[in-house]
C-alpha cells in the first residue's frame, strides 16, 4: 500500500508541473510579464534604478522558458517515473527503486528551478523581497511548492 501512495505522490507533482507549465503557455504574456516585473525591479521603490535591474528580452524570455520547461521536465520525469513505481510495485527492489530515482530527478528538477529561479535569482539578485506585491503571489508560494515537493521526494525516497 506505500508503494501505491508514494507513485500517487509523485504523480501529484507530475501535476503540477504539466498545469503550471500549461498555465504559463497558456497565459504566455503575463508568464513574460511577471519575469519583467522581477528583472525590472519595477515593483517596489527604487528598484527600476538599481544597477542590476534590466527589462532585456533575452534575460525575460530565458527566465520565462527556465520556468516553463522546468516544469514540463517535472511533469514528464515525475510521471515517467511513477508509472514505472506502479509497474515494478510487486516486484524487487532494485526495480522499483529505479523507477524512484527517475520520480526523485523530476522533483530534483522542480525543486532546483524553484530554489535557483525564484529564491536566487528572483529574490537575491533581483530583490523581489523588498516588492511587497510579490511577496506572497510569487516568492512565498515558490517557498510552499519546493517544501511540499521537497517532503514528498524525501517521503518517496525513504525505504518502506
Amino acid at each position: 500500500m506505500l508503494r501505491n501512495i508514494k507513485a500517487i505522490m509523485i504523480l501529484t507533482v507530475a501535476l503540477w508541473g504539466f498545469v503550471g507549465a500549461s498555465h504559463n503557455l497558456l497565459d504566455w504574456n503575463g508568464t513574460l510579464g511577471a519575469v519583467g516585473a522581477a528583472t525590472s525591479m519595477s515593483t517596489f521603490e527604487g528598484g527600476a534604478e538599481s544597477w542590476q535591474a534590466t527589462s532585456s528580452p533575452i534575460v525575460i524570455w530565458c527566465g520565462a522558458l527556465f520556468i516553463m520547461l522546468s516544469k514540463i521536465a517535472t511533469g514528464i520525469l515525475c510521471t515517467y517515473g511513477a508509472i514505472g513505481m506502479w509497474r515494478n510495485i510487486g516486484s524487487n527492489q532494485v526495480a522499483y527503486n529505479s523507477a524512484k530515482q527517475i520520480a526523485l530527478t523530476g522533483c530534483g528538477v522542480a525543486i532546483t528551478m524553484l530554489f535557483l529561479g525564484f529564491i536566487v535569482v528572483a529574490e537575491s539578485w533581483f530583490e523581489l523581497w523588498r516588492s511587497q506585491a510579490m511577496i506572497g503571489p510569487v516568492l512565498q508560494s515558490a517557498f510552499r511548492y519546493g517544501g511540499m515537493i521537497g517532503v514528498i521526494a524525501v517521503f518517496v525516497a525513504s525505504k518502506e
